[in-house]
């Protein structure tokens, strides 16, 4: 079995149950890119086995995901050229210029590593606890089914911190609603688990303290179904929302997002590909906290 640096795969019930366990604490589980290519990389290898059934992802430590990783050590170590540089900044577009660079790079590591993971041929369920944002919910979204613990809360705040209008995989009206996803990128408040799973977007709710355990529990249930009937009913309602939309809806606002960079970078005068303190936004690194979407509060 493979040994990956950023997360865990461990096989449960006879290897009916693959559980992927990002495993960067320390960064608040950030998506650097070599966490990204071995989540692709696990994914797909309990695709590959026929004895998988369901597939829980979740992260170890405070949080299940900060999103993309903007700065830590690692994240720069591997973009920057050098001896350590990841093979993956080099390949996909890496070696081009401009735009054309980060939208291919985006493109592949994070729109199609996410749609790929949405239509993997096994049920997926995302076991996720405290603050989910950004592209944090990209990789909950990517999953069939939503477990929270109680503590969650979810939140899109790339609009008010970074100028950006929202994240690559732009799930946001599917999930959400329209106009709820309009309110909470236009604010970058956020909505905690009971609220999610008002509005459908989590399937359970579980207490912090039994939340591995629940979700475990919940994820027996699933891998009792028949292989067929589950993977039939997956790909009946992902059809459903494919013929709704859903895919052309993704790609137009990817591509909006490339549009929403490159204005960035235009202004900046090729510093900053995403807004800066000097166009009224907050400085990154000292943010102030989130607040809560609640119907009593301007």
């Amino acid at each position: 079995m493979t040994t990956y640096e950023y997360l865990t795969y461990t096989l449960t019930d006879d290897g009916r149950i693959a559980q992927i366990e990002m495993n960067r604490p320390e960064a608040r589980n950030a998506q650097n890119r070599g966490l990204l290519v071995e989540l692709d990389h696990a994914f797909l290898a309990a695709e590959r086995d026929d004895d998988v059934r369901v597939v829980i992802l979740s992260g170890a430590g405070k949080l299940f995901s900060a999103g993309h990783d903007l700065g830590s050590k690692i994240a720069l170590t591997e973009r920057d050229p050098g001896p350590d540089q990841h093979q993956s900044w080099m390949e996909n577009g890496g070696s081009r210029s401009g735009t054309e660079k980060r939208m291919l790079q985006e493109w592949h590591h994070f729109f199609q590593n996410t749609l790929r993971w949405r239509n993997l041929r096994k049920i997926t369920v995302a076991q996720v606890h405290g603050p989910v944002y950004a592209a944090g919910l990209m990789l909950a979204w990517a999953c069939d089914l939503i477990v929270a613990s109680d503590d969650t809360t979810f939140a899109d705040v790339v609009g008010t911190r970074l100028g950006m209008c929202g994240v690559e995989y732009f799930a946001h009206p599917w999930e959400l609603g329209a106009r709820k996803a309009k309110e909470l990128l236009l604010t970058g408040d956020s909505i905690d688990a009971e609220e999610a799973h008002r509005l459908g977007m989590v399937s359970k709710v579980f207490s912090r303290e039994t939340l591995g355990e629940d979700t475990l529990t919940f994820a027996r249930r699933l891998a009792q179904n028949p292989t067929i009937t589950s993977l039939l009913i997956k790909e009946s309602v992902n059809q459903t929302m494919d013929n709704m939309g859903f895919i052309n809806a993704l790609n137009a606002c990817f591509s909006l997002h490339q549009i929403n960079h490159a204005h960035w970078s235009e202004v900046t005068g090729g510093a900053m590909a995403s807004g800066s303190p000097e166009f009224g936004l907050p400085d990154r690194w000292s943010m102030p906290p989130v607040q809560p979407a609640r119907a009593d509060i301007p």
